[in-house]
């Protein structure tokens, strides 16, 4: 409020919504409290109840869902957070890691386990963390909805899991080097969006390919080599076998399956960005289950009979992860 949305205005970030639904209190009432995606039979209804074409019927649940969306301001604003936060905090992770011999042989996570130390340095890394990931969790009700919105909330039961169970059953050191690894990659992620509300087309093409790469090599490379090694391997060596290791690395690996279901939506997005000289529409998390595009038929040219939808069209819009200012085709 005091320094993401004055930085979004000096850079001409745009501060308005969607265009508003003219004020109707028939289809209010249906939209409020029956449907906000009424059927043929409805729209035809309503159609010659209000003596409108079922054209412009659909364009105004089009709107009046589209009123729901946040703006592109509240999007930047919301991402300059989540970069200031994830900067802060993988900074502030590579620099207590530095000092630990962990950081350069995983063994050492195990060593005189579970007569572990917990450091005020490590308490407080943990505890941000967490209110960070439970904060995650619960503002994904009142967002808008996202297609990936099961596989997001399954990542988020997963994380706010592992590291409170980590930091019950004194798994923090490796648990350290998990949460660092995971940082890197969402930096540039919301760097690249924040380029995007503000019209640097170039600049978020940049950065949506490095972040495809640092997402890639950190996630399907150094997280199994490194760390499901370590968990899988090492720990069985140095210590046996013991109920917390099972269910640790089983919520390790469902972790590694997510990474590689959004590795492929990422290197689909990826080649087209290569393809096509500019990053193609994201299918990954800012797409919405139903939200639509406005139709460029004026309301006098929608002809009534044709009409046989239910008030979507055929693309699925978008909330703006990485939207394209100026382009139908959008990150």
């Amino acid at each position: 409020r005091f320094i993401a949305k004055p930085c979004a205005l000096g850079l001409k970030v745009q501060a308005n919504g969607p265009q508003k639904a003219q004020p109707n209190a028939i289809l209010e009432k249906v939209f409020t409290a029956i449907t906000k995606h009424p059927d043929e039979k409805r729209l035809e209804g309503l159609s010659k109840q209000l003596d409108w074409d079922v054209r412009s019927i659909q364009r105004w649940f089009r709107q009046r869902r589209n009123q729901e969306k946040p703006s592109t301001l509240r999007k930047f604003c919301e991402s300059m957070w989540r970069f200031t936060f994830y900067l802060y905090i993988f900074t502030y992770g590579v620099r207590f890691l530095k000092k630990t011999p962990w950081l350069w042989n995983t063994r050492q996570c195990w060593s005189g386990y579970p007569y572990q130390p917990l450091m005020p340095d490590l308490h407080y890394y943990y505890i941000v963390e967490l209110s960070f990931y439970w904060s995650l969790m619960f503002s994904q009700f009142i967002d808008v909805k996202r297609k990936d919105f099961g596989i997001m909330f399954t990542h988020h039961i997963v994380t706010v899991t592992l590291i409170t169970f980590s930091y019950v059953t004194n798994l923090t050191r490796v648990g350290t080097l998990i949460l660092c690894l995971h940082d890197a990659a969402d930096i540039v992620l919301e760097a690249a969006k924040m380029a995007n509300y503000c019209k640097c087309q170039k600049l978020s093409d940049l950065l949506f390919l490095t972040f495809a790469v640092v997402f890639i090599v950190s996630r399907l490379g150094i997280y199994p080599l490194w760390i499901l090694n370590t968990t899988l391997f090492e720990l069985y060596e140095a210590l046996g076998n013991f109920p917390a290791l099972w269910v640790f690395n089983v919520l390790l690996m469902v972790l590694q399956i997510l990474h590689c279901f959004w590795s492929y939506l990422i290197i689909k997005a990826a080649y087209k960005a290569i393809s096509k000289g500019k990053v193609a529409k994201d299918a990954r998390s800012d797409v919405e289950s139903s939200s639509d595009e406005e139709e460029t038929v004026p309301r006098s040219k929608a002809p009534h009979s044709t009409v046989t939808t239910n008030g979507t069209s055929g693309a699925n819009g978008t909330n703006g992860y990485l939207t394209a200012a100026t382009s139908s085709e959008e990150h």
